[in-house]
This record gives structure tokens, sequence and C-alpha cells, in this order.
């Protein structure tokens, strides 16, 4: 059986569902598929996600912007759009059961020398990281009471609950 697939969206797929995917997917763990896209990609991955999620050990160098077309023949359990663009210019997908969104900055609009704008990537890493891992603790949790799972992934400082 193929693990549930959750994609993250936003407009550019340069910065925060870059930032939600690999935040989610390290939380979750392997019984889950994360994938991000958007719906007007940008073409790259931001260098500052790919730098401030390094910081706490998570590797999205090898990640592309995608743009969301490339899902609407998956099956896609959940759908999750962390910007308000992505979130009304959203389709459904085959299999889709749920979706929330949950908008967050967006840190490439961030003006000032590389330091300012590295404070602003943070901020909105640390946002997201505190909302993905709690959404991730109750999946896991949901699957433990199903007997579906028998642990859950390590979350980095007990942090998993919303602010």
């Amino acid at each position: 059986m193929q693990p549930p697939t959750i994609l993250v969206l936003c407009t550019g797929n340069s910065c925060r569902s870059h930032l939600a995917e690999g935040i989610l997917q390290r939380a979750l763990g392997d019984g889950f598929c994360v994938a991000s896209a958007g719906s007007n990609p940008a073409g790259y991955v931001h260098p500052l996600a790919v730098r401030v999620l390094a910081e706490i050990g998570i590797d999205i160098s090898s990640h592309r912007s995608k743009y969301l077309a490339e899902f609407l023949h998956a099956d896609v359990e959940t759908v999750i759009t962390v910007c308000g663009n992505a979130d009304q210019a959203c389709p459904l997908f085959p299999g889709q059961i749920n979706r929330h969104h949950w908008g967050f900055d967006d840190p490439a609009h961030a003006t000032g020398d590389e330091a300012e704008q590295l404070l602003v990537f943070r901020r909105v890493r640390d946002e997201i990281r505190r909302v993905f891992e709690a959404y991730a603790a109750g999946r896991l949790d949901g699957r433990r009471e199903a007997g579906t799972v028998s642990s859950s992934p390590q979350l980095d400082n007990g942090d998993a609950q919303y602010h």
C-alpha cells in the first residue's frame, strides 16, 4: 500500500512550501509522502530557504520548484496551502480527503542585507515548524490509535505545538 501523499502549495513554490515540505517529511517519517508545488512556480528554490533548513538538519538542496499541475493526476490525500493566493487557486485533486490553509509571510519579500533577510527566513521557518510539527504529531497520534504505526519520529526540542 502506498503511503498517503500530502501536497503543500503556495504561489511561487520557492520558500514557504519547501520549508513546510522539509519539516513535515522529517516529522512524519517514511509513512507519508510529502511534496510541494506552486500555482505560479518561481522556477527555483530560494537559497536562503535551503540554508535555514540546513541549520536545523534538513537538506532540501535537491528540491525543485514545481507546478501544481504535476499532481493533478496523483492520488493526493491532503492539500495544505501556505499562502492566500494558492488557497484561492487550489484545485481538487483525485483522492483528496483533507484540505487545510495555514498562511505565512513570504520570506522571499524580505528586504535589507543578507543578515536581515535571514532573520525573516528563520522566523518564518520557526512558525512553519511549530504548525507543521503539531500537525504531524496529530497525524501520527491518529495512526497509533488506529494501530497503523508503532512510534513517531523524534521531534526536535519537543515543541510540536501551536503558539
